[in-house]
């Protein structure tokens, strides 16, 4: 059974930083692309963040500067480091892996339960 544990949410005034953390765990043979999304209530989920299993980045245009996303590929770990944060950076974020599990053949997505980031005074 594979499962993403994210990490890091809270509140934060504007200005602040962040680190979210997400962690995936199981039977895991090998994890391909992972990323950060973000959502609000009644809304889509939004891509913030992607990094390809060889380090290659993608941004969201809102987020460019701001935020940087890279990986533990020992620990199967992703990361998000959120700087200079804005009131409308508050959404819940879930994090995203391909992952292909032990006795499969394919990769399938998995997502987290979502942590809650706040920013505001």
């Amino acid at each position: 059974q594979v499962q993403l544990v994210e990490s890091g949410g809270g509140l934060v005034q504007p200005g602040g930083s962040l680190r979210l953390s997400c962690a995936a765990s199981g039977s895991i043979r090998s994890i391909g692309a992972m990323a950060w999304y973000r959502q609000l209530p009644g809304k889509q989920r939004d891509l913030v963040a992607s990094i390809s299993s060889r380090g290659g980045t993608n941004y969201a245009d809102s987020v460019k500067g701001r935020f940087t996303i890279s990986r533990d590929n020992l620990k199967n770990t992703v990361y998000l480091q959120m700087d200079n944060l804005v009131p409308e950076d508050t959404a819940v974020y879930h994090c995203n892996a391909a992952i292909r599990s032990s006795g499969s053949y394919l990769n399938r997505d998995y997502w987290g339960q979502g942590t809650q980031v706040t920013v505001s005074s």
